[in-house]
């Protein structure tokens, strides 16, 4: 049983999630499926991925009441600004077959347009309609969040970030936990960049686990919402299963110790393609 972290509108989310980026809408059900069959309940995708029809017919015919599951979509960059958003939401809502999401995030903040403001009141809306059961963001950093914050009725339950022990955003995360916003992990194994770092294949050892479970643990341990994608179904199995070990102090020292500093994917203060 995945561990659960209530946010704080009371909404419980899957510690452990499966996540879909750049999985091809062809290849996007029969991923889906084996995750749900593996024991995941929480599914990550996008308006971006355009794979969301896809994620929706999974879960359709996966025989799981959609009340035991978890699906989160986010808001693209070029539909930001309050009538915009509540149009594209309700474009993947069509797209994903649901009257609902759980949780529907603005995918990134976009500062050169500086639309999010009125996108997240559309959000506010989206949430008291009860079409979106939690509300949050994706990629902002603290300027972001802080005029956010400001301007917001409903603060945001969760900051979907690039995270993983070579990016481990801490002064974020204080952030985020000094005002109650949970940290999601995105690109949680750097793009697997680090998993042939001998400090993480030595924790594999000393563990018997695999370098990415390792990786996972550690996030688990951090109190981290995470999201890793794979197609495999070797590998989906694996990465759910890291719930039978523990990782001591002095491996987290470790792990910390890889923080450098690098992304794997663009810098929000400056992404600003629609």
């Amino acid at each position: 049983m995945t561990p659960q972290i209530t946010l704080d509108d009371g909404v419980r989310i899957p510690q452990l999630g499966y996540g879909v980026f750049q999985i091809p809408q062809e290849e996007t059900a029969r991923s889906v499926e084996m995750a749900l069959d593996a024991g995941y309940r929480s599914i990550d995708t996008a308006a971006a991925y355009g794979n969301e029809e896809a994620v929706g017919k999974a879960v359709q015919h996966c025989g799981i009441g959609r009340d035991e599951l978890f699906v989160t979509t986010k808001l693209w960059n070029s539909d930001h600004g309050y009538d915009a958003t509540l149009a594209a939401f309700d474009a993947s809502l069509t797209a994903l077959g649901m009257d609902y999401v759980d949780l529907y995030l603005i995918h990134w903040p976009v500062p050169e347009r500086d639309l999010y403001t009125q996108s997240w009141r559309a959000l506010e809306r989206i949430r008291s309609e009860g079409r979106a059961r939690a509300i949050g963001v994706s990629n902002f950093h603290i300027p972001h969040l802080r005029k956010l914050l400001d301007e917001a009725d409903v603060p945001p339950a969760i900051n979907q970030i690039e995270l993983h022990p070579r990016l481990q955003q801490h002064e974020l995360r204080r952030f985020h936990e000094a005002n109650g916003i949970v940290t999601e992990a995105w690109s949680p194994l750097a793009k697997g960049e680090l998993l042939g770092d001998g400090r993480v294949t030595g924790l594999a050892s000393k563990h018997g686990k695999t370098a990415a479970q390792i990786v996972l643990r550690w996030h688990i341990q951090l109190g981290n919402v995470v999201i890793p994608k794979s197609v495999t179904q070797q590998r989906i199995v694996q990465n759910y299963d890291v719930f039978d070990f523990e990782l001591d102090a002095e491996d987290m020292a470790t792990l910390g110790e890889l923080d450098d500093g690098t992304r794997t994917g663009p810098d929000p203060d400056t992404f600003n393609r629609a």
